[in-house]
């Protein structure tokens, strides 16, 4: 198990290394299962509670991107 800092945030990042069929628990709640590793990836399966929303970080910026796209810029004084 290792701690590393992540740049530009105030928090840590907790590194694993894990097998297939292996589980990582965050809190009581939450259940992060390795399913399959592949060459270039790794599937997962996340179990959480059912108002636990759970989305891809991509589509995240993919959305704050469209947001701020659609905002027109405000002009200088």
């Amino acid at each position: 198990m290792a701690w590393s800092a992540r740049s530009g945030a105030s928090s840590r990042m907790l590194v694993l290394t894990r097998k297939v069929g292996e589980r990582i628990l965050l809190g009581d709640e939450i259940a992060i299962t390795i399913v399959r590793v592949t060459g270039g990836g790794v599937r997962i399966g996340i179990e959480a509670p059912d108002g636990m929303p759970i989305v891809r970080e991509e589509l995240v910026d993919a959305q704050r991107s469209a947001k701020n796209e659609s905002v027109p810029a405000r002009e200088s004084v």
